[in-house]
């Protein structure tokens, strides 16, 4: 009997989980879809690069309607000219528009930036065909391509990053999925620079012309790779810190630019115990973490980070 009874149990407990898994897949009452159908839903919404980052849950129903940027001369944002250092690598701004053309990694930004001030002083837009790179003049253009399906865009260069080791562009949301990276994050991509009153359609080639070059230097004004130097040294020298071992994840002459990559590891670094704190000083406005209690405790952080991001931050002992 006591058997009879246990196999009664179980098999009553098995008719109920098979009813549990019916509720489950009817759903609320919606038509079951089928594996490919729901794939192609996420394409659409899903994916993130960004830790908390992602899509949002509004997201428009006509992205594909909207239409590349359209190239025409701008007068560049001359204070994104300045070179900067962020994670103890230097980048020195394009100060004029160029050809340009390279191969790599692009991701991509969007809820959690949204709205936020991109480098040029604009407000970042995740529905609007622009995109972030380290160096190009700002604003620019650039005709960004997918090599594994041949789709094409045409952006706007509003912004800075990204700053992961490999990665080229950072593209807006809608840029990405037009380019069909959204569900990866990430992909590669060409991307070569349009020079307004160039053919600027994707299919046509770029037709080199003279650069837009920004006003000329005030006598005595320091070149760019003087003005590097010394925001290296600059970035190095003592601030309102008080003494100890720091982390420095970057330097900036521009407050907004380093307010702008707080946010960015911010997010990027959730693992942090300590914050991010911005230090001015001589010019230059720092990105530092610390203090630490030895030099062997920054390098383990310093080393994680390199991790996570693939460049190591400068270790500062003040």
């Amino acid at each position: 009997m006591k058997i009879l009874r246990l196999l009664l149990l179980l098999l009553s407990a098995l008719l109920l989980a098979a009813c549990g898994s019916t509720r489950i897949s009817s759903g609320s009452g919606a038509k079951a879809t089928s594996p490919t159908a729901k794939s192609t839903t996420t394409s659409t919404r899903g994916g993130g690069y960004y830790k908390d980052d992602g899509p949002g849950d509004e997201i428009p129903d006509n992205l594909d309607a909207i239409p590349d940027a359209e190239p025409k001369w701008e007068p560049l944002h001359k204070p994104a000219t300045r070179p900067y250092i962020v994670l103890g690598r230097q980048y020195v701004p394009n100060t004029s528009l160029k050809p340009y053309k390279a191969r790599g990694v692009a991701s991509w930004y969007g809820k959690r930036y949204h709205g936020q001030k991109t480098s040029n002083g604009e407000i970042y837009d995740m529905f609007a065909m622009t995109a972030a790179h380290p160096t190009l003049a700002l604003p620019s253009y650039v005709r960004v391509s997918n090599p594994q399906n041949g789709k094409v865009v045409v952006v706007r260069i509003n912004d800075r990053g990204p700053f992961h080791a490999g990665r080229i562009i950072d593209l807006s949301y809608v840029a990405a999925y037009k380019l069909g990276l959204i569900d990866g994050g990430s992909g590669m991509v060409d991307v070569e620079a349009i020079l307004p009153g160039s053919a600027s359609a994707p299919s046509a080639p770029l037709t080199p012309s003279t650069p837009v070059t920004l006003p000329a230097p005030a006598p005595n004004a320091p070149s760019p790779a003087a003005e590097n130097d010394e925001i290296t040294r600059l970035a190095l020298a003592d601030d309102d810190a008080p003494p100890g071992i720091y982390l420095q994840l970057g330097a900036f002459a521009n407050p907004d630019n380093a307010e702008n990559l707080r946010n960015h590891l911010t997010r990027e670094l959730d693992w942090l115990a300590e914050p991010m704190v911005i230090r001015p000083g001589n010019g230059v406005h720092r990105l530092q973490l610390g203090p630490y209690a030895s030099r062997g405790e920054a390098e383990q952080v310093a080393e994680k980070i390199r991790a996570s991001l693939g460049e190591r931050p400068t270790i500062v002992t003040r």
